[in-house]
């Protein structure tokens, strides 16, 4: 069975897309869950994984240590991780690593944080320049490939890929149009998202850099995470 080694459900955005992506394929896995801070967990992580950063996926002696490249080993193994029509699957592809390496901005003003809801101190127009793109990505995806999903009628990996997205849209109240919108709320209401989002919220850890870099950037309004 494959091990999944990720971060804290409440901040690990990488780690969150390809959790989400097995789940919702089905595809079985352990999960071993490496709290941020804890030193000698991490020191022991550094041995599997290269990088040392999560997510990392672990099957039998081959380690993979990019969510990206994770993906693309599952779809190796298992049909449904891209969309199935060769159009869609390029079009996927493209987008998933524009989120993947773009977007810097949204990442760096609004870190996620599942179990808080915040008001951001300012909204730059770089900031508004990225949502406008995802506004555009997302019209693109929905009206090309006549889906409820951006690759078409079924959730792959370039919705995984836009989860955390979801995520922070509702922690900062960011205002998208109605179908951008619908979108992100299509993609909190599946299965493995609420699952994600329960376990975030029990969670007790607390990572210090994490939250300080939120209240640099955003009023936190509502704390919502176990205490």
């Amino acid at each position: 069975m494959y091990q999944l080694h990720i971060g804290n459900k409440n901040y690990s955005s990488w780690s969150l897309r390809p959790w989400v992506l097995m789940r919702e394929l089905g595809i079985e896995f352990a999960e071993q869950l490496i709290p941020f801070g804890d030193a000698p967990r991490w020191e022991g992580f550094r041995k599997i994984s290269p990088s040392g950063k999560v997510p990392c996926l672990v099957d039998g002696r081959s380690a993979v240590w990019d969510s990206l490249a994770i993906a693309e080993y599952l779809a190796e193994r298992h049909v449904g991780v891209w969309p199935g029509d060769p159009s869609a699957r390029a079009w996927a592809r493209c987008a998933s690593a524009e989120m993947h390496s773009g977007f810097a901005e949204l990442r760096n003003r609004c870190s996620m944080s599942c179990g808080v809801r915040a008001r951001l101190k300012q909204r730059p127009a770089a900031l508004e320049r990225e949502l406008d793109r995802l506004q555009a990505l997302f019209a693109d995806g929905l009206s090309r490939f006549g889906g409820t999903f951006l690759g078409g009628v079924r959730f792959s990996a370039v919705d995984a890929f836009f989860a955390p997205v979801a995520f922070r849209v509702r922690t900062y109240g960011l205002e998208l149009g109605a179908a951008a919108a619908a979108y992100l709320e299509r993609l909190l209401d599946l299965p493995s998202m609420q699952a994600w989002y329960a376990a975030a919220v029990l969670e007790r850890f607390r990572d210090l850099p994490h939250d300080e870099e939120i209240a640099r950037m955003a009023d936190v309004t509502q704390d919502l995470r176990a205490r």
